[in-house]
């Protein structure tokens, strides 16, 4: 499967209500794992080369959402997919409860702050999306407040988008029986206890709240231009293989040109040569 086709695929197409319970979060496709990390390896150089091209160009920039219940695998997507990106022209933003400065703007203002420079890829680990999420399923807020941020969030996107950044948001969607599994293994690990919260097993009770939500969100903000996708996510490997296929996907389609030097590059070329001489004269 080529990844224009993954791109395809997984994309939620926009003005369509789906029900995650009819999707298969086990779905890993023809591939073996052995094959697929081959290939992951392959799309890491791609994706690597790419965003180098993207921060030479410097006049477009890229944002990468990431969504998806406890232990679904954000942390692990920015650590094996987007660690192939070169540092300086990246950046992860981890959204975490808001601050009381923040709380005391519009939800939107700590994202505006956080949003790509041209050049720039950012990705958001959770996103703007939590204010349609979290705050809906736990009632922080009025559904008078939060079902006006649909179109807020939409409006927002559409600006960025005019500003030339390019918008991909993935929802990893893990079962109930995996992330219990997972669980499992953060205790067994002390390693990966510290990850562990009180959280992680509450919210469990609020999984088919969440769900509704997520649907509602797939529903109302997800366009041709800012497209949702909706990544098979209880085998680690296959969901990194899918979002790696698409992020390579979408920069190719971007056609990013590297910028012409600046400089004479057949004066250099000659200087160059001179020093060579120099050195081997002088040995």
């Amino acid at each position: 499967m080529t990844a224009g086709r993954y791109y395809k695929s997984f994309q939620i197409k926009p003005s369509t209500r789906i029900r995650l319970g009819k999707w298969d979060p086990k779905f890993i496709g023809e591939h073996t794992k052995k094959e697929a990390l081959r290939k992951i390896e392959k799309l890491r150089e791609q994706i690597s080369d790419m965003q180098m091209r993207l921060y030479a160009e410097h006049q477009r920039s890229l944002l990468i959402c990431l969504q998806g219940q406890d232990a679904s695998g954000k942390d692990g997507v920015v650590r094996h997919v987007i660690g192939s990106m070169n540092p300086e022209g990246c950046r992860v933003v981890n959204f975490k409860e808001p601050t009381k400065e923040e709380l005391d703007h519009d939800f939107l203002w700590r994202i505006e702050h956080q949003m790509p420079r041209k050049g720039e890829a950012v990705i958001f680990n959770r996103s703007h999306y939590e204010d349609v999420l979290i705050v809906r399923v736990h009632d922080l807020v009025p559904k008078s407040i939060w079902s006006r941020r649909y179109k807020q969030i939409n409006d927002f996107e559409q600006r960025q988008l005019a500003n030339g950044t390019h918008i991909l948001k993935f929802f990893l969607h893990i079962s109930k029986e995996e992330q219990l599994e997972r669980f499992e293994q953060r205790l067994d690990d002390p390693a990966k206890r510290w990850k562990i919260s009180e959280a992680d097993y509450t919210e469990r009770e609020y999984w088919e709240e969440y769900e509704k939500a997520y649907e509602e969100v797939f529903a109302k903000c997800n366009s041709t231009a800012a497209p949702w996708f909706l990544i098979p996510a209880d085998h680690k490997w296959f969901r990194d293989l899918a979002i790696s296929e698409i992020i390579v996907a979408a920069l190719e389609a971007l056609k990013i040109q590297v910028p012409k030097p600046t400089v004479d590059i057949a004066d250099i070329r000659r200087k160059y040569h001179e020093d060579v001489r120099k050195a081997q004269r002088t040995r």
